[in-house]
């Protein structure tokens, strides 16, 4: 088993953040407070807490011809869990910043990714490799 990391991170509203991690994400919620919430975040620890001024415009970088959020966070999940997050987040309407895509297509790092926001601006990446080896691959 891999270390869980642990992610602390604001948000504009705690209970606004906690429907969206639940609802579509299927984060179980942990420990909380008025100011903050702890969320399992696929056996990781995220730490949501209330800082509204702490939330700015996040800059981007071109990335596969695509702006990428330089500031974000996410998952490498298993290939057919990508793919059903992916359909489910699509099935909500989700807005994305950048849709489901394949990325670096028949290069080495090629990888499944998506981004998009959750309700305080806080960008998300969920990423997937066919084959688990091109994670680190240069």
């Amino acid at each position: 088993m891999q270390n869980p990391f642990h992610l602390a991170f604001p948000v504009n509203n705690i209970e606004e953040t906690k429907l969206f991690y639940k609802k579509h994400l299927k984060c179980k919620i942990g420990r909380e407070d008025v100011k903050w919430v702890d969320f399992d975040f696929f056996g990781h620890q995220l730490s949501a807490h209330l800082k509204p001024d702490e939330l700015k415009n996040s800059k981007k970088n071109s990335v596969d011809g695509k702006e990428v959020p330089v500031r974000h966070f996410g998952v490498i999940l298993e290939w057919e869990q990508w793919h059903s997050l992916a359909d489910e987040l699509q099935l909500n309407k989700t807005e994305f910043i950048i849709e489901p895509y394949i990325r670096f297509k028949g290069e080495v790092g090629e990888q499944a990714t998506m981004f998009f926001l959750d309700p305080s601006g806080n960008a998300l990446e969920f990423k997937s490799f066919k084959d688990p080896k091109q994670v680190f691959a240069k």
